[in-house]
């Protein structure tokens, strides 16, 4: 190997290697996410957070993953990136995100995730955590700024690694300081007699989620892990799973049926009879729980949160974690109490101490999937009823989401500007041509994030590309579920033929 290096900016490597920043993270297809691209990528954050004075010399610096066939690799191409630049790559192992997170923030280290979350095996990603927690839109303007220098000979012709890394020895501090946040916080036996079904399918949380159960006193039955990875998005769940849960839920009697996705950051939780509550519904039920003031969440959310009158504040935000984080900051800066903040994919997040009966929760202001289902559980218990009974406490207001899958993110983006460009006009003849006849007329137009349409009927139809995969998605919003549903299919058939016009 010569000392000769390769200077490259990395906003120049997105441009040729098509790994770019998404909703959260860096992301791409498995074969443009060479190592030679994630080593550049790495290097490019810890320099950023170098230049901001947020990691010293000889500091460590956490690394984990998802169970996705890549990432292995990938996590190994970045521990030598964190060790080129004089740090020292902490190895915690195949853990949920949220449990990474904490971590990095309660030593005040720098962290990074590989994961795609909940999209296919053919794709994957890195989420980058800053000593503070995850890294906003400001941060990756700077990140794709940064010019770095690649060793000649480092690696092949195709990106690859000449000589394959070897990681650090596990360290399962993360892991376990994860579990004991939750079996510290409540009291013992806090779940005793509820009996639980555990999706586990290919989450990295799979293990620590029914440790926590059982831990509180649960029966946890533990059912479909799987070697190969399966993509579970919480926000457009797989015929397959509904079918699962209720299927379960017939055959056995149980409270619940709990799971989150590949990174274990977005939750699933079931009622009794296995119909998954949607994540933006779980939301509000949990922050009643927590007892918030102030709510953050994305436009996309359902608008119960509003209309149920149990918080004092709610702010709306474009969609992505990044985005509810700044608003919680800010909300923090104007002396609100009490913040969380939830996604329509069920991810929670907590921008203060919480505290409780059973003693404090301290803020983690990233996305878990684990304090979702606990609060939901114990909101219903506290309540003497069954999670169906608690959601008719709720407004009834209904959301569906599905998606076009392969639908070019620019193309997304051009349709959905030709419709809501120019003034609003109730009576617009692009919006019209494709909704107003299934829908009626138009009450308003929100481009806060896409394109959201509400209705005079108080119905609502909301356009947006997807800002981690080639995906247009769909959400709609109705005063029943079936009314919810219908809308939607009719509009991603409506969509469709967009898409082929």
């Amino acid at each position: 190997m010569t000392d000769k290096k390769e200077r490259i900016t990395i906003a120049d490597l997105m441009a040729q290697s098509r790994v770019g920043f998404g909703t959260s993270g860096a992301r791409g297809l498995v074969a443009d996410m060479s190592d030679r691209v994630c080593y550049a990528y790495t290097l490019g954050f810890l320099q950023y957070l170098a230049a901001q004075g947020q990691v010293a010399t000889g500091s460590p610096v956490a690394i984990a993953g998802d169970y996705r066939s890549s990432t292995p690799r990938i996590m190994g191409a970045a521990a030598l990136a964190i060790e080129a630049l004089g740090y020292r790559p902490v190895n915690c192992g195949f853990i949920p995100t949220p449990a990474l997170t904490l971590y990095g923030i309660t030593g005040a280290i720098p962290s990074l995730m590989v994961t795609g979350s909940h999209i296919p095996d053919d794709r994957n990603g890195i989420k980058f955590n800053r000593p503070d927690g995850e890294i906003l839109k400001h941060d990756e303007a700077a990140i794709r700024s940064q010019r770095v220098e690649i060793p000649a000979g480092l690696f092949s012709h195709d990106g690859m690694l000449k000589r394959a890394p070897t990681l650090p020895k596990e360290n399962p501090q993360a892991c376990q300081d994860y579990r004991q946040r939750y079996l510290d916080l409540f009291p013992q036996g806090a779940l005793q007699g509820c009996r639980i079904a555990l999706y586990e399918h290919s989450s990295v949380a799979r293990q620590v989620m029914g440790d926590i159960f059982e831990g509180l006193g649960a029966e946890v039955t533990r059912l479909h892990r799987s070697k190969a990875f399966i993509p579970v998005d919480t926000e457009a769940v797989r015929p397959e799973d509904i079918e699962l849960a209720q299927k379960w839920a017939l055959t056995h009697n149980f409270d619940a049926v709990i799971s989150a996705d590949g990174d274990g950051d977005r939750p699933l939780i079931s009622d009794e009879q296995g119909h998954w509550l949607r994540g933006d519904v779980a939301g509000i039920l949990c922050a009643r729980y927590l007892g918030a003031d102030c709510v953050v969440t994305p436009v996309s959310s359902n608008s119960a949160v509003e209309k149920c009158g149990w918080f004092k504040r709610v702010d709306r935000t474009r969609i992505g974690s990044p985005y509810v984080i700044e608003a919680m900051h800010s909300a923090l800066r104007e002396g609100v109490n009490n913040v969380v903040g939830y996604e329509a994919n069920g991810g929670f997040l907590s921008a203060t101490d919480i505290e409780l009966e059973g003693g404090r929760l301290p803020a983690l202001p990233t996305r878990d999937a684990v304090i979702v289902p606990l609060a939901i559980l114990l909101l219903a218990r506290g309540a003497g009823c069954t999670i169906s009974k608690l959601l008719t406490q709720l407004p009834q207001r209904f959301t569906h989401s599905d998606r076009l899958k392969n639908f070019p993110t620019e193309l997304s983006r051009s349709r959905i500007a030709a419709l809501s460009s120019g003034d609003f006009d109730r009576d617009s003849a692009a919006v019209a041509s494709l909704f107003g006849a299934p829908f009626g007329r138009v009450k308003s137009l929100d481009t806060t994030d896409g394109l959201r349409i509400t209705f005079e009927s108080d119905e609502v139809v909301h356009l947006r590309p997807s800002g981690n995969a080639p995906e247009l998605r769909c959400y709609t919003e109705a005063g029943s579920a079936p009314r919810a549903a219908e809308m939607n299919r009719i509009s991603m058939e409506i969509l469709a033929r967009w898409g082929d016009s």
